[in-house]
């Protein structure tokens, strides 16, 4: 999946308006401290290596506050930036460098610890098949945001939430009358959208291939299982590996030869980039 220009910029709008009511409210009272005619420079640095992710969330977020600020970026997303080094250079007035500091902080600690995260995970599937795609267990609010950042790492989407594609699971399974139905029902309700069957056993997965599923998600099987699986299907339906991967077992599941493995860690289990912002007048 590939984020449509149009979600990523009405997701952008929305999480730079919400970072700033939740940060600002009614007004910096504490930016009023420096005069109100003051101008100041700002250079932001990271204290650890990192992936940049973000840019457009704070370039927005800055346009939206006051468009009067000088914005250099010296790395752009996808770039490495090593520990100590500077990545961003602003110029303008001192309360508006204030004001913004922590929000525009926040989005790029984030999103580059999601892209930084990726890009680890990324190396381990270098010369291999198997791409790495992300899941819908991200933040609250930054769904289009984490999964921006799991691209400039170098992943892939899955799919971005409930209406661009299905993932039918055991419970879908049940209420439709099985897999079968399930995957009928779901070309008539949206004959243009991937179906996805999650499956458990041999059975259900030759069930999914008959009822000819684009993807069939293989959940807790094993190491051979996977590899018998990869030949069975034969390019009949794309395979994806989930669950009781980690960092250290991801390239022997991708050597099975599965087209993908999803992995929920990438977005939800995020420690933050540590970042500084120095002022200078």
């Amino acid at each position: 999946m590939s984020i449509p220009q149009s979600l990523l910029e009405q997701s952008i709008q929305l999480n730079i308006q919400q970072a700033l009511q939740e940060d600002l409210g009614d007004g910096d009272i504490t930016a009023m401290l420096s005069p109100e005619n003051e101008y100041a420079s700002a250079t932001v640095l990271s204290r650890e290596h990192m992936i940049l992710a973000g840019q457009p969330w704070v370039n927005a977020l800055i346009q939206k506050f006051d468009p009067t600020v000088e914005i250099v970026w010296l790395k752009q997303d996808g770039e490495a930036v090593a520990a100590g080094e500077t990545f961003l250079k602003l110029q303008g007035k001192a309360r508006s460098l204030l004001s913004i500091e922590r929000a525009a902080l926040n989005f790029i600690q984030t999103l580059s610890a999601v892209a930084t995260k990726t890009a680890h995970y990324v190396q381990q599937l270098e010369g291999l098949h198997t791409k790495l795609l992300d899941t819908r267990k991200t933040l609250p609010g930054l769904r289009i945001a984490q999964k921006y950042a799991v691209t400039v790492g170098g992943g892939q989407n899955h799919r971005l939430g409930l209406f661009d594609a299905f993932l039918i699971k055991e419970n879908h399974i049940m209420a439709a009358g099985g897999i079968a139905q399930a995957i009928a029902q779901a070309r008539q309700i949206a004959p243009n959208k991937p179906v996805e069957v999650e499956v458990e056993t041999w059975d259900e997965l030759d069930q999914a291939i008959e009822a000819q599923a684009d993807i069939v998600m293989l959940d807790n099987f094993s190491q051979q299982q996977m590899i018998d699986a990869v030949k069975h299907v034969a390019g009949r339906c794309k395979l994806e590996a989930s669950g009781n991967i980690t960092l250290d077992n991801l390239a022997l599941v991708a050597s099975s030869g599965v087209d993908y493995i999803s992995m929920g860690v990438l977005t939800k289990d995020v420690q933050a980039i540590d970042l500084s912002m120095r002022f200078s007048k």
